[in-house]
C-alpha cells in the first residue's frame, strides 16, 4: 500500500487536470491602451483630490465652514426672491404708496430728483456709467466684498455677514408692508427710466428682474449694502486710498439710484437707517450671544490692543 507521501502519489496528476479547460486556458491581461487609460483617470482623480485639499488648507476655517457660509448667503437669496414675488402682485399698492412718498417730499420742499436727473441726463456716458453701477453694483461688488473679507480678514467677515442677513430681513418687512413702485414708475412728475432709454434693458425680462426689484423702493438695499460695505471696508483697510474708496462709496451709490430714477432720497435715507439698524443688531444682540466668532474684529485693533 502506498503511502499519501510517495513519490507515485505525488507526481501523478490528478485525473481532471488535463480536461480543465480554465487550467489550460492563459490568463487574459489589459491591453496597454487600457491600463494607461485607467491610471490616467486615476492620476486626474489623485490630482484633482489634492487640488481640493490645498485650497482647503489656505481657507480661513477649510471647506465644511466654507460651505456653511455660502448655504447661508443662497437661503437669505431665496426668501429674498420669494417675497419680491409677493410684492410683485401688489402693484396698485405700489404705485399708491409712490405717489405717498412724492407728496411727502413735496411738502417738505425736497422734491429735488428730477431736477437732479435733468441735470445729468446730457452726459450720456455718464448715464450709461450709473446705468452699469446701479445693474451691477448690488451683486458683483457686494459678493466680491463678501468674498475677499472672507478669505484676507475672516475675523471680521461673520459680523458683515450678520449685518447682511438682519438687513436683508428687515427689508423684507418693508417690501411686505410697504410695496412702493420707483420714480421711473412716474414719467409724469419729470422721471426718465434711464435705464430702459439709454441701456435698452427691460425691466420686465426674465434676466432685468433677476437684478431689478420691481416695487421695492423702501428702503433702498442697494444704499443699504453700500453703507455696510463701505463702513467696513474703510475700518479693515489699511492702505488710505482703499479707505477713500471705500469711504466714497455709498455717497455714490446714493446718487446712482437718485440719478437712475431708481429710488427717492427718502428711501436712500431708509436704506441707511436699516443699515445702522443692523449694525447695532449684530453687536448688541448677535455679538453679545457670540462674542467670540460674531463680535465685531479687526486684526489692525487686535494688534493695537
Amino acid at each position: 500500500m502506498r503511502g499519501w507521501g510517495s513519490a507515485s502519489s505525488s507526481t501523478r496528476p490528478p485525473s481532471w487536470a488535463a480536461t480543465s479547460p480554465s487550467i489550460a486556458t492563459p490568463i487574459q491581461t489589459a491591453s496597454p491602451a487600457a491600463t494607461e487609460a485607467v491610471n490616467g483617470r486615476i492620476t486626474i482623480v489623485v490630482s484633482v483630490s489634492r487640488a481640493f485639499a490645498r485650497i482647503g488648507e489656505k481657507l480661513p476655517q477649510g471647506w465644511g465652514d466654507a460651505g456653511r457660509q455660502l448655504g447661508i448667503l443662497v437661503l437669505v437669496d431665496v426668501a429674498y426672491e420669494l417675497v419680491r414675488g409677493i410684492a410683485d402682485s401688489q402693484r396698485s399698492d405700489a404705485i399708491a404708496h409712490g405717489q405717498q412718498v412724492i407728496d411727502f417730499e413735496r411738502s417738505t420742499h425736497t422734491f429735488f430728483e428730477p431736477s437732479l436727473q435733468a441735470f445729468f441726463l446730457p452726459a450720456h456716458w455718464l448715464i450709461d456709467f450709473a446705468n452699469q453701477m446701479y445693474l451691477n453694483a448690488q451683486f458683483s461688488i457686494a459678493l466680491g466684498f463678501l468674498v475677499w473679507l472672507y478669505l484676507f480678514r475672516n475675523e471680521s467677515y461673520y459680523f458683515v455677514r450678520n449685518m447682511f442677513v438682519v438687513s436683508m430681513g428687515l427689508a423684507l418687512v418693508g417690501y411686505t408692508a410697504f410695496p412702493t413702485a420707483p420714480p421711473r414708475m412716474f414719467p409724469e412728475h419729470g422721471f426718465v427710466d434711464t435705464i430702459v432709454d439709454f441701456s435698452k434693458v427691460n425691466h420686465d425680462s426674465t434676466l432685468a428682474k433677476i437684478f431689478i426689484n420691481p416695487y421695492a423702493a423702501v428702503p433702498s438695499m442697494h444704499c443699504a449694502f453700500a453703507l455696510m460695505i463701505g463702513g467696513s471696508g474703510f475700518m479693515v483697510c489699511r492702505h488710505w486710498w482703499a479707505k477713500a474708496f471705500w469711504a466714497c462709496w455709498p455717497p455714490l451709490i446714493a446718487w446712482v439710484v437718485i440719478v437712475t430714477a431708481n429710488h427717492y432720497w427718502v428711501d436712500a435715507a431708509l436704506g441707511w437707517m436699516v443699515a445702522i439698524a443692523a449694525a447695532l443688531v449684530a453687536q448688541r444682540l448677535l455679538g453679545r450671544a457670540r462674542p467670540e466668532a460674531w463680535a465685531w474684529r479687526s486684526r489692525f485693533q487686535e494688534a493695537e490692543a
